[in-house]
């Protein structure tokens, strides 16, 4: 049933056919961006993938059920999870009753948001204290203040939060920071002259975004980025949704962001933890991955269209993330404590 079911979302353009690696880049965000509106199976199609991915929402007190003695920690992704996508990424604002919902979850569990936007960017956004910060996919964390012997200790740094807190900063790719700065100039200055084209610095990665380009344009925007992305082999090009991202070819991601922050709270070799995370985009699915491998927790993907994922469970659109999250602190105010006795 599952082989046919893959083969009816390849053809109606769910699920990307296999196709050579140097010829994903643009095309599986085109197709990824699909309305589920646009096919009249579609919604069917949805069904049939939410049998496998049920909703977090009502399978909610089943979930809540297995954390009896155990510690939730809450990740969460920004852009399409907390915020909606839009096509001005500087516009990306959280509602304010997004913004309250966050806190009242931070409130009540160690909460992280791992975007791969600048931190800075993201508390921009965000604006919580209440809050754990990871920006650049997790390669600059401002974490507790606790080294993590498992990682390198001179990419953690001691310093100071807003409220003059002590905290860790650990920026494992802070070596490629010269090189970001002159990609940086050299995208901007090939890419001036392709309308809607958006070059964003995110410290330690560059996000390349496309939704306002027209459509005519997008191999010469592609065809731009690989030839400035072939001269620095140490860094990769990766591709989200309407956006090109080019990082250095570190082995760190949101998972080990996630890994990271579960031992600098005391939770590494912890079987009594449940990690929690939501996210959109592809970028979260080493996050998944890591929950999965572990065995305990909940990967909730956000999506309203089918698509392989690693996750467990799923949520539509940020306005489900709201009424999970609302429901999730409204859930663990009736007790007392970080765990659930």
């Amino acid at each position: 049933m599952r082989r046919n079911l893959l083969k009816v979302w390849k053809a109606f353009g769910f699920l990307k056919a296999a196709n050579s690696q140097n010829k994903e880049t643009m095309t599986r965000v085109k197709n990824e961006d699909c309305d589920a509106t646009t096919n009249g199976l579609s919604d069917e199609c949805y069904k049939s993938w939410m049998m496998e991915h049920p909703s977090a929402i009502t399978s909610f007190d089943q979930m809540v059920s297995k954390a009896k003695g155990k510690s939730i920690v809450v990740f969460l992704d920004y852009d399409g999870t907390l915020s909606p996508i839009v096509d001005n990424p500087d516009l990306a604002f959280m509602s304010d009753e997004m913004r309250s919902a966050v806190r009242e979850v931070a409130k009540n569990f160690p909460t992280a948001i791992i975007s791969g936007r600048s931190r800075e960017k993201v508390y921009e956004f965000v604006q919580l204290t209440e809050v754990y910060y990871a920006g650049s996919h997790g390669m600059d964390i401002m974490g507790p203040p606790h080294q993590v012997k498992s990682c390198d200790a001179q990419y953690q740094i001691k310093a100071l939060d807003k409220q003059g807190h002590e905290v860790i900063l650990f920026q494992p790719a802070i070596d490629f920071l010269p090189a970001i700065q002159k990609i940086s100039n050299v995208l901007e200055e090939k890419t001036q002259k392709i309308e809607g084209a958006l070059i964003e610095d995110n410290r330690f990665c560059i996000s390349v975004h496309f939704r306002r380009v027209h459509e005519k344009d997008y191999d010469t925007l592609e065809e731009k980025v690989k030839s400035v992305v072939k001269n620095y082999p140490e860094f990769r090009l990766t591709s989200g949704k309407k956006v090109m991202e080019i990082r250095p070819s570190i082995k760190w991601d949101k998972g080990c962001a996630l890994e990271y922050l579960l031992d600098a709270l005391g939770f590494s070799d912890s079987s009594d933890v449940l990690p929690l995370y939501i996210g959109d985009d592809r970028t979260d699915e080493d996050a998944f991955k890591v929950i999965r491998r572990r065995g305990e927790g909940y990967p909730i993907i956000v999506s309203s269209t089918p698509k392989e994922t690693k996750a467990a469970y799923s949520l539509r659109d940020p306005s489900e993330v709201l009424y999970f999250l609302t429901h999730l602190a409204q859930w663990r105010n009736s007790f007392s404590g970080h765990s659930v006795d």
